[in-house]
């Protein structure tokens, strides 16, 4: 057999939706390069036309998510989830089962309408400051939390699977879905997690917390700081009068890059006060400058502390008795975790420029599960990673605002459960409820409606200017939507949709409708625990509506099967930026997801192959 009949157009497509999802899978290659060499691989081997490979940055399903990340980052800019999130979790009090269907009710609630990612980023400081409050263990909530921002799927926006099969809908010339067509099956999906999670999620509870909770009401910043044991490279000089570090600024001496020392605080003695010694503390800055008598609060290694010391004519302090980096007065420590799509990623300390972008220094760094005290300034930073943050608690509530970059946690309990309201809190609150009304009575299209609301949010200075509204896209979920959607005209291109979608008939069909249904449900499930959920289901959803016609039924119950499928996985970390987002603010790992996720998710799977057809009946 030759090349050229092995290297049929059915064969080369086979092969790049093979290596794409391996690609996918492996994880090393960010997720829209996959996408884009994908798409190119299409048109250079004439699966696709340029104008076909082009065809999907202009579909309605990408303009309307760029419409909605700029919407759903003036709701979270001007506090208005927050404002919502936190009243509704205090009516909880102290209670931990009314807690937790609080959690989950609330955070479906708000994703049904703004990113799930962008819900649990919102929502994450404040459960794990209430659970602290209440002397729970947060490790209970933080799963489920993740979990029930995709079980938000009461409206055409909740989750990108549902605008993708609203495209194929409304392309195959059927009745359009409504903006609430998604509502029961929401809410048959929060009520199954609801129940099951609730019993699931005390295997997540460990004994050593169980242990805690008599003593402990939270994480303390003494803890916090004995946690990342910041003691062990944290050291006290004084500078002497023939110091040759007097009266310049750290800018000009650069020691961090000198002698990988860290200056993060300096104290130095207020001699207007002459009754009593009296201590200023000063965040150190690339402007601070260095006098005499100063005390110096340093992190590094001992050998080079000493070498630092030692050519500059510097005393180390062997008892300090001012303010020492765990003594908390006008400066403290806070921790925050990166986000899935934060632009820090890849980019070390230095190159994020901590210091003068958010005037605090980083201490300490977690990744999978261990303590990076050494070098900090030189740690790639990766999403989920946990950062020992230090500066002014002005400028650590600060942080607080970069909830595209970054998730504030780790401050005191009375810091943590602060909500900042905004005063266009009430404007943004209004314009999205408009834009919903327009969305429900189809007095427009949605995907204006969208992007009316997204104009507006930027007029009305629920986001500060046109740069802003940029910054809450997510350009690496736009870019893999766009460039994913040729895939399936690929697929009808080479007749591979009919073919699988014949396997498909001929394997469940024979059997039942219900077995076709299962099939194309579990066949999404599966496959989005390996690649993310819009791509799964821009590949199934051909193939579903494909079989409904080979089949002479009704496409819905089809198409909805590979929505719910797309947007239900549970048993990966990975699957979801979500489930990821938890995993190392719950400690969590990944038989963590499987014993929780997976039960969670062969459940629902087998409960929807029998409710969507009593809600969109064949």
């Amino acid at each position: 057999m030759s090349l050229s009949t092995l290297l049929t157009p059915v064969n080369i497509n086979f092969i790049i939706l093979f290596l794409t999802a391996a690609l996918f899978i492996h994880g090393k290659i960010r997720s829209d390069l996959i996408a884009l060499c994908s798409l190119l691989a299409l048109v250079l081997f004439g699966l696709i036309t340029p104008t076909q490979a082009l065809a999907g940055f202009s579909s309605s399903v990408v303009i309307m998510m760029v419409g909605l990340f700029v919407v759903g980052g003036a709701i979270f800019r001007t506090g208005l989830a927050k404002m919502i999130s936190s009243k509704m979790l205090r009516l909880a009090g102290d209670n931990e089962n009314i807690l937790f269907v609080l959690v989950m009710v609330v955070t479906a609630s708000v994703g049904a309408f703004v990113s799930n990612t962008g819900t649990v980023a919102v929502m994450l400081p404040i459960i794990v400051s209430m659970a602290n409050s209440a002397n729970i263990s947060p490790r209970r909530y933080l799963m489920p939390l993740a979990f029930a921002s995709s079980m938000g799927l009461f409206t055409l926006i909740s989750t990108p699977p549902n605008l993708v099969i609203q495209e194929i809908i409304t392309e195959k010339g059927y009745k359009p879905l409504e903006f609430f067509s998604f509502a029961p099956i929401g809410f048959v999906c929060l009520s199954v997690g609801i129940v099951m999670l609730f019993f699931l999620s005390k295997l997540l509870v460990k004994k050593d917390d169980d242990k805690k909770k008599s003593d402990k009401k939270g994480k303390t910043l003494a803890e916090l700081a004995n946690e990342y044991n910041i003691q062990q490279q944290s050291y006290c000089i004084e500078i002497t009068s023939d110091s040759s570090l007097l009266n310049k600024t750290l800018a000009e001496l650069k020691i961090a890059t000198k002698y990988n020392v860290s200056i993060v605080k300096i104290v130095r003695r207020d001699k207007s006060s002459r009754l009593r010694k009296k201590y200023l503390e000063e965040v150190a800055g690339p402007n601070s400058i260095l006098m005499r008598d100063d005390t110096l609060y340093c992190q590094g290694d001992k050998e080079n502390i000493e070498r630092f010391a030692t050519e500059n004519d510097l005393t180390i302090v062997q008892n300090p008795e001012k303010n020492g980096l765990t003594e908390f007065q006008e400066s403290g420590i806070a921790e925050v975790y990166i986000m899935p799509n934060s632009r820090l990623i890849n980019r070390t300390i230095t190159e994020a420029r901590f210091r003068e972008e958010f005037n605090v220094n980083v201490l300490g760094v977690q990744q999978n599960q261990e303590y990076k005290l050494n070098d900090v300034r030189n740690i790639k930073l990766h999403s989920g990673d946990a950062l020992l943050v230090q500066g002014r608690w002005s400028d650590l509530a600060e942080l607080d605002n970069r909830e595209a970059d970054m998730v504030l946690v780790g401050q005191p309990l009375k810091e943590a459960s602060k909500v900042t309201l905004d005063q266009n809190a009430p404007v943004a609150a209004f314009i999205m409820l408009l834009m919903i009304i327009a969305m429900v009575t189809n007095i427009m299209a949605p995907v204006v409606a969208v992007l009316l609301a997204a104009v507006a949010m930027v007029f009305t200075g629920c986001l500060r200017n046109m740069e802003e509204a940029y910054s809450n896209i997510n350009w690496e979920s736009i870019v893999l939507i766009g460039a994913m959607m040729p895939m399936a005209t690929a697929f009808e291109n080479t007749g591979i949709d009919i073919m699988i979608s014949n396997g498909l008939v001929g394997y469940f069909g024979g059997m039942s409708n219900y077995a076709l249904l299962a099939g194309i449900y579990f066949g999404t499930s599966i496959l989005t625990l390996f690649i993310s959920n819009t791509a799964t289901a821009i590949l199934f959803a051909p193939i579903a509506m494909q079989s409904a016609v080979t089949m002479g039924i009704s496409p819905y119950p089809l198409l909805f099967a590979v929505a719910v499928g797309a947007s239900m996985c549970f048993a990966s970390p990975f699957s979801t930026p979500p489930n990821a987002l938890v995993m190392s603010a719950g400690r969590y790992e990944f038989m963590d997801y499987m014993k929780v996720g997976l039960p969670l998710q062969i459940v629902m799977g087998i409960i929807m192959v029998f409710v969507l057809p009593l809600l969109f009946p064949f």
